[in-house]
């Protein structure tokens, strides 16, 4: 009985639980892909189907906002239909918010332009709801060219040459696909950028943006510094969020969850920030949620969650192919241990 109990609580000391609350459903859209609190109250989502970032008040199922950005994006085709820019990751540093596209190929494998765009919005207070505005300079465009041209750092270089280079001719669910999913705040004004795929020897990528600001005021084309490579148990990086001093990151297959096979399912693990430093894997009951977004709330020790329900059936329709006013999307929060 002493050594099971033992076993039991060294199995508690290195997976700690969460504490957890929901899941809520929120209406408007289904692929919430991409997320930030605004403040303590109100949280502002974008998602890769529809161009348009909404803002939702915790708890009230209705969106209390939103903000078009089809022309700021330029996702408008001559035909007048428009194609999505397939937005995967947000960051806040301040109250700038940086946006990034998934910068990888269509589900077929062809070239949309519109999937490469990489901006910033900044919040607006000092209405009866938070909100954000556009710049008034375009979102770049050039990311990922800049990314398959670096020719320092020599690591950087390396990951281009054996398998970025190849992920971005392929469809992003390719095994070798490029997908971009996660954005964070780094400590100096840095971002990291979190790739979904490649997965070089099984591990996920990290990769430094170190001159943001420069990028999208025009100055300077995009710098990066060594990629990191991490160990989610085989999966990808689907979210990623600073929160003090550490990362929480939700990881996940390159494709769909396959529940039973390694690297198959989707996990939550906290990060030092240091490279070369394992991921923790906590223990989260995620149950059917298939989590796409995670980011603080703030004034508090949890986070919140939301999950890409554009395939979950809703009266026997896949959610994204239906009306607007019948989408929805879930959300739970967990507190960290």
């Amino acid at each position: 009985m002493r050594a099971s109990l033992t076993c039991l609580m060294l199995s508690a000391m290195l997976t700690p639980a969460l504490s957890q609350a929901g899941p809520v459903t929120y209406r408007g859209i289904c692929d919430a892909s991409a997320a930030v609190a605004l403040d303590a109250q109100h949280f502002l989502v974008g998602e890769d189907e529809h161009n348009v970032l909404r803002i939702y008040r915790r708890g009230t199922p209705d969106a209390v906002g939103e903000v078009d950005l089809v022309d700021y994006l330029g996702t408008r085709k001559p035909s007048g239909k428009i194609k999505e820019a397939d937005l995967e990751g947000a960051a806040r540093v301040g109250t700038r918010i940086y946006w990034i596209s998934s910068h990888g190929r269509d589900k077929d494998g062809d070239v949309e332009e519109t999937r490469y765009r990489f901006f910033a919005t900044d919040i607006a207070t000092g209405g009866a709801t938070p909100t954000v505005k556009l710049p008034s300079t375009p979102p770049y465009r050039k990311l990922l060219d800049d990314l398959l041209a670096a020719d320092k750092p020599d690591a950087l270089k390396s990951l281009v040459a054996t398998h970025l280079a190849k992920g971005s001719k392929l469809p992003p669910k390719d095994p070798s696909g490029l997908n971009i999913e996660g954005l964070a705040a780094m400590p100096g004004g840095g971002l990291l950028i979190g790739f979904r795929g490649p997965r070089p020897d099984d591990q996920a990528i990290l990769l430094p943006l170190t001159n943001p600001e420069a990028v999208l005021g025009g100055t300077a084309k995009a710098s990066f510094g060594d990629p990191i490579p991490l160990d989610l148990g085989k999966r990808g990086v689907r979210s990623i969020e600073r929160i003090g001093e550490r990362y929480v990151i939700v990881a996940g297959p390159f494709d769909n969850v396959s529940p039973g096979t390694p690297g198959g399912d989707v996990a939550v693990f906290t990060w030092s920030g240091v490279a070369g430093e394992k991921p923790k894997q906590v223990s989260a009951d995620l149950g059917t949620l298939n989590p796409e977004s995670v980011f603080e709330i703030p004034g508090s020790t949890a986070v919140q969650i939301l999950s890409d329900d554009g395939d979950e059936k809703i009266e026997g329709e896949k959610c994204k192919d239906l009306a607007a006013e019948k989408r929805r999307f879930r959300s739970a929060t967990i507190a960290l241990p």
